[in-house]
């Protein structure tokens, strides 16, 4: 190749490199943004606690809630001082749909729930719903949570007994009044049928899989935020499921 060529091709190369550059930036950035803006809409929020609460004198009590993906409810709960056990599963469909592969359709009734195990004299209930409005998930988002979309990501509490469902509707129309969120609250009260553990690879998601890019963006946030706002709660270490 002459040099006269041979200068054109070079010129030629260099005009090309930014606009290759900008090919490659552009889905980089609009990745980012849209993990940003996904990640932002489950922005811990500082609320105050319930004023009306559950006094309890049993060893041990339960309360079962679906705040959209459980890897991420089941990990911040498993980092709360006197919770003894939370398990990832379904509730709100039938014993026959519950498993992933039929839950993900958002057909089967089901959402993706965390049954949370804990001893009443180191935690209440209303302690377990001032995390769950404030840190687990964004109780104003209807069928989904951040990037996840359909029914089984819904915000839902499902009462054990009479007495938990008077304290949650309670605290749902005492933050609405107070409007702390911007939009209203969309959190459901389901009667509880039944809870179904997730399969085994779903238990203890969040700390046996802390680098996977959804818990990186979506997840290890709210551990963090449970760590700043509800020190007196927070533990290092979960309590983990194990094997079911």
């Amino acid at each position: 190749m002459n040099r006269k060529l041979h200068t054109r091709a070079i010129a030629q190369t260099k005009a090309t490199w930014p606009l290759l550059i900008g090919l490659l930036l552009v889905p980089m950035l609009l990745w980012a943004a849209w993990q940003t803006v996904a990640n932002g809409q489950e922005r811990a929020v500082e609320i105050p606690p319930p004023a009306r609460d559950i006094s309890s004198q049993s060893a041990t009590a339960k309360a079962v809630l679906a705040g959209g993906c459980f890897w991420g409810v089941q990990g911040v709960f498993q980092h709360v001082k006197g919770v003894t056990r939370a398990v990832s599963g379904y509730s709100g469909g039938s014993a026959d749909t519950a498993t992933y592969a039929a839950t993900t359709s958002g057909t089967t009734g089901h959402a993706e729930t965390v049954e949370i195990t804990y001893d009443p004299a180191v935690i209440s209930f209303g302690d377990l719903l001032h995390i769950y409005f404030s840190v687990a998930h964004n109780p104003t988002q209807l069928n989904y949570q951040g990037p996840d979309h359909g029914t089984q990501y819904r915000s839902t509490i499902f009462p054990v007994d009479e007495e938990q469902a008077q304290a949650a509707q309670a605290y749902i129309a005492q933050l609405d009044d107070a409007a702390v969120f911007p939009d209203p609250i969309v959190t459901t009260l389901e009667p509880l049928e039944a809870f179904y553990p997730a399969e085994q690879y779903h238990q203890d998601f969040l700390t046996l899989n802390p680098d996977y890019p959804y818990i990186v963006y979506h997840d290890l946030p709210k551990i963090e935020a449970l760590r700043r706002l509800f020190p007196q709660f927070y533990r290092d270490e979960p309590v983990l499921v194990g094997t079911l």
